[in-house]
């Protein structure tokens, strides 16, 4: 299929899932001179395309006008009336993108899908006789979507983006540097079960801060983490709110000029992973085994337990802790993320 030239490409779904795919899809374009690709993804992502040659966003309102089996066939009716669509390249492989991809399908478009390894992740996260070993990463898994439609995709590890010049509204936040390291710490994740404490996390903050030549900024969404990162924030001299102040693009901004981030195996992993911004990952009832470890990321940085026999119990961390404890979370020690801080900084 060396002539396809107009690749459709659908992942509906969470931010860092979605950031997951930028990488893949620029050495797509890189790798394949005059091809286009036309992303459908949650209307509110359309950030993390901006600056790629070749690709363009169209955005999916699932939960509005494309809800639904007749919302799925109104987006079809879109791209086929805006685009010339030679494949389809189905990243998600969820009821949604099936039905959206059989459309499609049923009018003769050739169609590829990510194998998510079920299998293999199920074995991984049992109970018993796990069995613990690297699976296929997320990013490869996307790949080869792309390889079954003809396509080339030798993947490396380059940052995606160069680092952005800050805002003006970023700039009337942060004031200069000064020549100060800024520090990224994102404590929340969509579980509880991803989710280093809170109060672990006020030590790890209180540890960072002793050092002058350190600014912590502070991210998350939502009203409840802004308000509890501003009673944070408000102990620490060193520290700056950034959630719910920044639109994603005055976000990336400022991600782009981070010398570290520390994350929860989340979304803000992937956003720093794209402009190559070294991440202290903290992982607990996942595991970086799963695949869904940062573009370009260091395992080495990944601060986890791992002499606990229950870890990794879910790939998303959906599931309630079985032992009650939340030991994978509790017996990290705020040392241990601040130590990989410094190796990164020093």
């Amino acid at each position: 299929m060396a002539h396809t030239n107009t690749i459709l490409v659908t992942r509906l779904s969470a931010m860092g899932d979605v950031a997951m795919t930028i990488p893949v899809m620029k050495q797509v374009l890189a790798d394949n001179p005059g091809l286009q690709i036309i992303f459908v993804t949650n209307k509110n992502w359309g950030a993390l395309c901006a600056g790629i040659p070749g690709l363009t966003f169209h955005p999916a309102d699932v939960k509005g006008i494309h809800k639904g089996v007749p919302g799925l066939y109104r987006l079809f009716r879109e791209l086929k009336k805006a685009y010339s669509i030679t494949a389809v390249a189905d990243l998600h492989n969820v009821l949604r993108s099936k039905i959206l991809r059989t459309f499609f399908r049923l009018t003769g478009t050739p169609v590829a899908f990510i194998d998510k390894g079920r299998a293999e992740k199920k074995a991984l996260t049992r109970k018993e006789d796990k069995i613990l070993r690297q699976l296929t990463t997320t990013i490869e898994r996307y790949a080869t979507v792309f390889r079954q439609l003809g396509l080339r995709c030798e993947m490396g590890n380059k940052p995606v983006f160069e680092p952005r010049k800050l805002p003006g509204t970023a700039q009337e936040v942060l004031g200069y540097r000064n020549g100060k390291k800024w520090i990224g710490l994102a404590p929340f994740a969509t579980y509880q079960e991803k989710m280093y404490p809170l109060d672990k996390t006020e030590q790890v903050l209180g540890m960072l801060v002793q050092d002058p030549g350190v600014e912590v900024l502070l991210m998350g969404g939502g009203k409840t983490e802004v308000e509890q990162l501003t009673a944070m924030a408000a102990k620490f001299p060193g520290a700056k709110v950034i959630a719910g102040r920044f639109s994603l693009p005055e976000e990336l901004s400022i991600i782009s000029q981070l010398d570290v981030m520390i994350s929860m195996d989340s979304a803000n992993m992937h956003l720093a992973s794209l402009f190559g911004v070294p991440v202290v990952s903290v992982w607990g009832a996942t595991h970086p085994y799963a695949g869904f470890m940062g573009y370009g990321q260091r395992e080495e940085l990944a601060v986890q337990v791992t002499d606990l026999g229950c870890r990794p119990c879910s790939v998303f961390g959906n599931k309630p802790c079985f032992r009650g404890d939340h030991a994978c979370m509790q017996w990290i020690q705020p040392a241990q993320i601040t130590a990989k801080v410094k190796e990164v900084i020093s």
